[in-house]
């Protein structure tokens, strides 16, 4: 046998002198150390300092499996070898039974697996591993390797690694969220960036509440499809932003994104804008022009205000829908589209469908897909997001430093109705922004329509889910966000309560309570 450095500490161990050692430097450390994987790893080093240990691995479960978190005395190549299923080699058998293991000689038992490689083909080494628990349940393994030991001592090591594991085992949790959190995040991460294209689908797009939540997961659903897209919103909502997401999202990415707003087209240019012209169809056309269906032949067409567009435009849109064929004005030659249509509307096409105002059947070829674009007073817990984006904006645009809004002005416009929407936020930060002689937007900067809420019939309200206007105090804004915090966090721990309150930084019972306060479903979210 070779000599340890812990065999010449026998008599400290025995009289429990180098225990006390160990648990006072950890606890050191522990009060210390604020980054937790540095807490692991200064732990380690501390138990080979005072015990000279050959190899410790400190491991984490996730899922059915052990996966090496820290370690000492093991490469990079080793500590990626390091992976045991639950119930697999004795590191697998302690998680799996939640009890302590000691093997005198490593190479007399078959249940060691030296999964790392790293203690060569014949081995004869003392192990001992034991569970790191929590709340009853067994979330990782510590584990050391010695030269080879006597019994009675490993039997003192044991006491002294279960007292470390269960310090540690807040600490581990920890880590194990942590990663757990990451894991989810690089997961969903990737979905999104599979299922909604490259960065540029959301690059001016900004919004995390619920609704625009809700929104994203029905793009995901729409960008991999050809069919049609119509999007209904108000004016102002950024209905052109999510039609090129959907775009950049699409197969189509490598095609033209050609945009027309047919509100904006006089009647009698409308056709030749859409289909094109050749020379000499109309006075004034001197020479031929292909037009917007041509243009997007392998892309996407956008129609904004497609409720707009007259009576006989709709019934030759429709021919080029079904058919995929048009004439260009003052020719008899077809000309093939392969163009996706996205249409936008902020008008109620179903109400103009049932006046006759609008087509029926070209309703319906264009709202095979609809998604429903929430106005800005239903996502007010984005305002802030957006009012910092466009801050950012503007300062590069018009080479300004306004570092922030001030809190009045925050709340001036937590208060306003936005009936202009995003679109109206954005020309309102680009006015403060210019105004602003200092570093901060105050509510001075910032238009007389939201500083005299009273004369605008602005006062003091803002909508719910219904529209209905409410009295805008702090309670309502306070639960509006409250709701939206502890609903992501709900979504983020899938409905565990416990872990959302540990997120949230408040306690089991002070989260249940706002849940049944704020009529949240945490069921809904697992």
């Amino acid at each position: 046998m070779s000599q340890s450095p812990l065999r010449d500490k026998l008599d400290d161990l025995s009289g429990d002198s180098l225990e006390l050692r160990v648990l006072s430097d950890i606890s050191r450390i522990l009060v210390g150390e604020q980054e937790v994987m540095g807490l692991l790893a200064k732990t380690m080093r501390i138990l080979q300092e005072k015990l000279g240990f050959v190899q410790g691995v400190l491991c984490l479960r996730h899922s059915d499996k052990l996966m090496i978190e820290a370690s000492y005395g093991l490469s990079d190549e080793e500590n990626n070898r390091g992976t045991y299923k639950i119930g697999e080699g004795i590191t697998g058998l302690v998680a799996l039974h939640g009890s302590p293991s000691i093997i005198h000689n490593t190479a007399h038992t078959p249940e060691f697996l030296n999964r790392t490689g790293s203690r060569g083909e014949v081995i004869f080494d003392s192990f001992v591993c034991v569970p790191i628990t929590l709340n009853g349940g067994t979330i990782g393994t510590l584990s050391l390797t010695f030269d080879q030991l006597e019994p009675p001592l490993l039997e003192k090591l044991v006491n002294l690694l279960v007292v470390v594991a269960n310090i540690l085992a807040d600490a581990v949790d920890s880590v194990r969220e942590q990663k757990l959190e990451r894991e989810r995040l690089e997961r969903e991460n990737d979905r999104m960036r599979l299922e909604l294209g490259e960065s540029k689908s959301f690059d001016n797009i900004v919004g995390h509440s619920s609704a625009m939540r809700a929104v994203y997961m029905e793009l995901s659903k729409v960008a991999r499809s050809t069919a049609n897209v119509l999007l209904l919103g108000e004016s102002g909502t950024g209905k052109e932003l999510l039609a090129q997401a959907i775009h950049y999202a699409s197969d189509r990415s490598n095609g033209a994104f050609v945009a027309v707003n047919c509100a904006a087209l006089p009647e009698g240019l409308i056709e030749s804008e859409l289909f094109g012209h050749e020379k000499g169809a109309f006075t004034g056309a001197i020479k031929q022009r292909i037009g917007r269906f041509e243009e997007a032949s392998e892309g996407t067409l956008f129609l904004d205000e497609i409720g707009d567009i007259p009576i006989q435009t709709q019934i030759k849109l429709l021919r080029v829908l079904q058919e995929k064929v048009f004439e260009r004005v003052g020719s008899q030659q077809a000309v093939i589209t392969n163009a996706r249509i996205i249409a936008a509307t902020s008008r109620n096409l179903e109400k103009m469908k049932d006046d006759g105002e609008f087509r029926e059947d070209l309703y319906y070829r264009l709202a095979v897909l609809p998604i429903n674009v929430p106005p800005l007073r239903r996502r007010k817990v984005d305002i802030i997001s957006l009012a910092d984006y466009f801050l950012s904006k503007y300062n590069k645009r018009y080479n300004k430093e306004v570092k922030r809004l001030s809190t009045p002005a925050i709340d001036m416009l937590m208060s306003y109705h936005w009936p202009g929407n995003v679109r109206e936020l954005e020309n309102m930060i680009e006015r403060a922004v210019i105004m602003s002689n200092s570093g901060v937007i105050n509510a001075i900067d910032l238009p007389p329509s939201l500083q005299t809420a009273a004369a605008t019939g602005t006062e003091g309200s803002i909508a719910t889910d219904t529209e209905r206007p409410t009295q805008a105090n702090i309670a309502s804004l306070r639960a509006a966000f409250e709701s939206e915090l502890i609903t992501a966090a709900l979504k983020r721990n899938r409905g565990n309560v416990s872990a959302s309150a540990r997120e949230l930084g408040t306690t089991i019972r002070k989260l249940n309570y706002r849940i049944q306060q704020l009529q949240i479903e945490p069921q809904l979210h697992r």
